[in-house]
């Protein structure tokens, strides 16, 4: 089994549940464990594969409870690292729907330093970035450059999630466009929302979106698509997979756990490339993925959310 590295932020969530999507209305918060990679690292971990998390908290209470969460999970926290800037927070609030609306307050994801050392790591292993803070400057945009070229030098399995947040790049949507390219372009694996699918191609037609990012480098592309399901497309080959209904209460995390699913499935092949060369055993990868996702759903909280294997078994 191969071990899955995911790099970026591990922040607070100050949740206010069932109070609108409005934050300026919200009055109660409730703190939870947050951050895209933190949360792909954990859902792994919950379905017995091997993770690792490799991102910056605070050296004050708030990031020893996040590295406690992720520890609890069985997530490897050996490479994070730890910053006198505060822990970064993400206030959310979430409509009867599941909705969300996110307000962030940086702090210390953007502190992450590149350590050459880690790159052994990678070897032959796999490394996921999520991108929700990663590219808005700083070390961490600087390291995580620098470990994308570490992991292709060391062969691991590269996948990337864009992880667009309107409330970090407001009037600079252009910019991120820029700086997501070099990673569609070195992925083996992309996943994306409708919504950055089309912010990062340029195209509406989701097919045509799809044809874009293969032309840039692409082999894996996986559209998620919420209640209908993921499109997905590998070389000549395209599908949307339905996904299981569900009553969605809060909607975050779940695509987190729709990816930290699919590279669990793949961590655990002998040659990673079988989900290239193998359209059945991906779609089926696809579907159990897109289960783990809508189960994230029922629930409040991303991480405690997360399903065990025996949860999407049965």
């Amino acid at each position: 089994m191969k071990e899955v590295f995911c790099i970026g932020e591990l922040l607070i969530d100050f949740v206010a549940e069932n109070q609108g999507s409005n934050l300026s209305l919200a009055r109660e918060f409730t703190k939870k464990a947050g951050g895209a990679p933190a949360n792909v690292a954990c859902a792994i971990s919950k379905l017995g594969g091997k993770s690792a998390f490799i991102g910056c908290v605070g050296d004050d209470p708030f990031g020893t409870f996040l590295l406690e969460v992720l520890e609890n999970e069985d997530v490897n926290i050996s490479l994070a690292q730890r910053s006198e800037i505060f822990t970064t927070l993400a206030f959310v609030s979430i409509d009867e729907d599941g909705e969300r609306d996110f307000v962030f307050s940086r702090g210390a994801d953007k502190e992450l330093k590149y350590h050459p050392e880690i790159k052994k790591n990678f070897n032959k292993n796999m490394v996921h970035f999520g991108a929700a803070t990663a590219l808005l400057g700083g070390n961490l945009e600087e390291a995580y450059g620098r470990f994308l070229f570490d992991a292709i030098t060391q062969k691991a399995f590269i996948s990337f999630d864009p992880n667009y947040r309107v409330d970090l790049w407001k009037n600079k949507t252009d910019l991120f466009v820029k700086k997501c390219m070099p990673f569609v372009e070195k992925s083996n694996l992309c996943k994306f929302s409708l919504e950055e699918a089309r912010l990062i191609s340029g195209k509406e037609n989701i097919l045509e979106a799809s044809d874009f990012f293969h032309e840039t480098g692409t082999q894996i592309v996986t559209i998620t698509l919420g209640s209908e399901g993921t499109f997905v497309s590998s070389q000549n080959h395209s599908q949307t997979i339905p996904s299981i209904k569900v009553k969605p209460v809060d909607t975050t995390g779940a695509g987190d756990a729709f990816i930290g699913c699919l590279l669990k499935q793949i961590s655990v092949l002998d040659k990673t490339d079988k989900v290239l060369s193998d359209t059945p055993v991906l779609y089926e990868m696809i579907s159990m993925a897109n289960k783990a996702g809508a189960l994230t759903t029922t629930n409040y909280g991303a991480i405690k959310s997360l399903p065990t294997q025996t949860q999407l078994n049965s």
